[in-house]
């Protein structure tokens, strides 16, 4: 199952991105809660992926900078409205962001926080690797406990190619610390710069056929999800032509597990 999730067609609408996902060919959907107000109602996601029979694999809980109002200020609230959601459209993760080192009630006892959540919803709350803060020779330490969740006790988490590239990461290695509590992929790309940029799959320097293709060999059976920036594509046309590109790429590679034998 290749998703695309609907921050790869922002500035445009959720209901933009159902209906690109059905009409270029993806299996499913991934919600990213945040401005857009049809993103924050959860009869409006539900009517969506009944009207384009599209199956919401994942709901991404609004933690970026830019959705810091969404759902309220309280930070467990909101995760808790992304389960409510979650449940109520099918989704079995939530994809979740450390906690920002400013956010201190938040981050403390988060790892036994997002255990007890999980136990509690049935909902797989996926943590994403992160990465540190660069503006020149400087590095920030922004998230707690950490931005790289294979150096904590999560029970599902989720890979982000971007992040690991600004991180200076291997997405490889880090999917093989993992393991089997690897549940969640945003298939993207990126050149290792300090900008976090969400590229075309197979447009920047990271070894995202190879991380699809150990995936593949290990059976992975969690949500491969493109999310790509597009916001340079300019017109409808473009991209939607990005979009294919990285669908093909994710096809094409997933399905391409060498030979182990």
């Amino acid at each position: 199952m290749i998703a695309l999730s609907t921050a790869s067609v922002y500035p445009e609408s959720t209901a933009t991105g159902f209906e690109l996902a059905g009409r270029l060919g993806y299996d499913a959907v991934e919600v990213m809660v945040g401005i857009d107000p049809i993103s924050q109602e959860i009869d409006a996601v539900r009517h969506l992926a009944e009207y384009h029979d599209l199956p919401v694999c994942a709901v991404h809980a609004p933690c970026l900078l830019i959705t810091q109002r969404v759902w309220g200020l309280e930070p467990w609230g909101k995760l808790e409205k992304s389960a409510e959601m979650a449940r109520a459209v099918g989704a079995d993760v939530v994809v979740v962001h450390p906690p920002f080192r400013w956010q201190r009630d938040y981050a403390r006892g988060f790892v036994e926080g997002i255990a007890a959540l999980e136990e509690r919803t049935g909902v797989a709350f996926a943590v994403e690797n992160m990465y540190p803060w660069r503006a020149s020779r400087r590095e920030m330490q922004v998230y707690v406990p950490g931005w790289d969740p294979s150096e904590q006790d999560y029970a599902n988490t989720t890979i982000d190619v971007s992040h690991s590239a600004v991180a200076r990461q291997d997405p490889v290695e880090m999917a093989k610390r993992l393991g089997d509590r690897l549940r969640h992929i945003h298939l993207t790309d990126g050149t290792g710069s300090a900008k976090d940029e969400h590229l075309v799959p197979g447009r920047g320097t990271q070894p995202v056929a190879e991380l699809l293709e150990h995936l593949a060999a290990v059976d992975f059976s969690g949500h491969v999800v493109v999310e790509i920036n597009t916001r340079k594509s300019g017109r409808r046309d473009e991209r939607e032509l990005d979009l294919i590109e990285a669908l093909a790429f994710a096809r094409l590679n997933f399905a391409a597990a060498p030979d182990v034998s």
